[in-house]
């Protein structure tokens, strides 16, 4: 049984883990989308990760 606990404790961090980072990104975006138009042109946004949203899909 104290083989069983630490391998819950595991797979409960990697989906906090998991979620943490889906927030992050989900929050990026958001800032990101807010920016004006001339600035998201000039550093390429959202353009330049289309190709990654497309590919996780």
């Amino acid at each position: 049984m104290s083989k069983f606990t630490p391998d819950i404790f595991r797979a409960v961090r990697h989906y906090a883990g998991k979620i943490r980072t889906i927030h992050n990104e989900i929050r990026t975006e958001r800032f990101l989308s807010s920016l004006p138009a001339e600035l998201r042109k000039d550093i390429g946004w959202p353009d330049r990760f289309g190709s990654r949203r497309t590919d996780n899909s």
